[in-house]
């Protein structure tokens, strides 16, 4: 039940060094693929990164926050062309979550990193520095990466008791 999959489903920082089977990644890229947006338009990429090295520069795009993507298998970069869509923002926060959701479903951790308005250390924007590594053309904006890996960290689920219940309301604020 998906109410299940996000009581368990946390933020994976810490990853084994076991690949992620060509299977299980079909079934996250094609359910990225299935996921809704505006108008049908689809302004996402996605890019796959599997490579260590550049695992580990794009583990370097912002300060502190990100740097356990340099032990991940994997990582995708969610891009967007914003002329296809005015809301590529959320078109692509809508995939970014499936794809976790689903990673999760088979029992890989994840953890988003969010790139679009952070700054990279050295003076430049998160997303000019992916840009410039993973040769992204100009056009395309940068919304984040999901980090992708089987887990070596257990976090425990969230209790239904602690839900903000007070951020409910019915009808009328």
């Amino acid at each position: 039940m998906l109410f299940d999959l996000l009581k368990t489903r946390r933020s994976i920082r810490k990853y084994t060094d076991k690949e992620v089977e060509k299977e299980k990644l079909d079934i996250i890229l094609k359910s990225a693929l299935l996921s809704p947006s505006s108008r049908s338009r689809r302004p996402w990429e996605f890019i796959v990164v599997s490579d260590k090295e550049l695992l580990e520069k794009l583990s370097n795009c912002r300060e502190h926050s990100s740097s356990f993507l340099a032990g991940a298998p994997l990582g995708i970069v969610i891009i967007a062309d914003p002329e296809k869509c005015d809301v590529w923002i959320e078109d692509c926060s809508i995939t970014a979550i499936i794809m976790q959701l689903v990673a999760h479903s088979l029992e890989l951790g994840s953890c988003w990193i969010q790139v679009r308005m952070r700054e990279h250390p050295e003076n430049q924007m998160a997303e000019d520095y992916i840009k410039n590594i993973l040769e992204i053309p100009e056009k395309y904006h940068v919304e984040c990466i999901i980090a992708i890996g089987y887990p070596a960290e257990h976090k425990k689920p969230y209790d239904e008791s602690d839900l903000l219940y007070d951020k409910l309301h019915f009808n009328k604020f």
